[in-house]
């Protein structure tokens, strides 16, 4: 399946790239935001829009609301609601109004609780797509691909959607020159997330989406794992806890991403490479002539990082780290 944006051919092409928002609602309003304002062909968030957690906001009996964030017990009337709702989802996390009861069946049965984490993921992806209309201009188009931390729902809900594209598995044509591959699948971690696989299906992955490209030398890959091996993707050494290991007074960090997908870049050498996953490793490079690029992310704290792309043909016109 191929998409072709409307575009004159001669004009340049501009890009706003981002990554792994995790459900942070200011974020995604951010990566909107910019993409308006600078006045984007084309938004591509990379993966990972979903949060992790739920926080229960619990109204008792005396009319009163409490909820637990950041290892604090907060206590609100309903005065308190939205800003405490603001806050939760300021920094990933899904809010979600109950009373005593539900409360009490959550904390025993794990299945009541994936029940109410599908229905509020589903709710807020719908509204976060809602948004895609009132801020961004009909000429920037809004591509999506979801990341390892994503369920398959989500997929359904993109492809639902008539503001969004869904880029897993498909082929973009950008601007009549270059054609988009995505891929959220990334090499296996210590999380075991809804995504992962062993490098060598990953590679036959990544080899089947690469073969429906027309040309592969002006082509952008949008894989969400990183490249093995460069500063794309270096991240803390945990131990058998999944804690960070220190020596010397430092976090020891390592390479994890995926040595399938810097094989695809070598053997390829594609226009663009645009990852994510790692968020520590924010930067660019270069592997061969492909420009490389992981903007990083710091949804906990509401900030947007993203690149700035713009190129006409096969020259490279501004390659510029957004941060705010």
């Amino acid at each position: 399946m191929s998409f072709l944006f409307g575009k004159k051919k001669e004009d340049t092409t501009k890009i706003i790239f981002a990554t792994d928002m995790h459900g942070s609602e200011g974020t995604w309003r951010k990566f909107l935001n910019v993409s308006a304002m600078l006045k984007a062909s084309i938004a591509i968030c990379g993966g990972d829009l979903t949060g992790k957690m739920i926080v229960p906001v619990v109204e008792g009996k005396d009319g009163k609301y409490t909820y637990y964030l950041m290892g604090k017990t907060h206590n609100i009337d309903s005065g308190g609601l939205d800003k405490a709702f603001k806050d939760v989802r300021g920094i990933g996390y899904y809010p979600h109004l109950t009373n005593e009861s539900e409360y009490k069946e959550m904390t025993e049965n794990p299945q009541k609780v994936d029940e109410v984490f599908h229905n509020v993921m589903t709710s807020t992806l719908e509204r976060w797509f809602d948004l895609i209309p009132e801020k961004v201009p009909s000429e920037t188009r809004v591509v999506v691909c979801p990341g390892n931390d994503d369920r398959t729902l989500v997929d359904e809900m993109i492809e639902s959607h008539k503001d969004v594209i869904n880029g897993e598995g498909k082929v973009i044509d950008i601007d009549g020159s270059h054609e988009m591959v995505s891929c959220g699948w990334v090499n296996p971690s210590p999380w075991k997330t809804a995504r992962e696989e062993e490098e060598d299906k990953l590679e036959k992955r990544l080899e089947r989406y690469i073969s429906q490209l027309k040309n592969v030398k002006s082509a952008i890959f949008n894989f969400h794992a990183p490249p093995y091996q460069t500063k794309l993707d270096e991240a803390p050494l945990l131990d058998e806890e999944l804690n960070p290991i220190i020596q010397g007074g430092s976090v020891v960090m390592v390479p994890v991403g995926s040595k399938a997908v810097r094989k695809m870049i070598e053997k390829y050498q594609p226009f663009l490479g645009l990852h994510g996953h790692i968020h520590e490793a924010s930067g660019s490079m270069k592997i061969g002539r492909t420009h490389c690029v992981n903007p990083g992310s710091e949804y906990a704290e509401g900030i947007i990082r993203a690149f700035l792309i713009e190129f006409k043909g096969d020259k490279l016109i501004r390659l510029q780290r957004i941060e705010g």
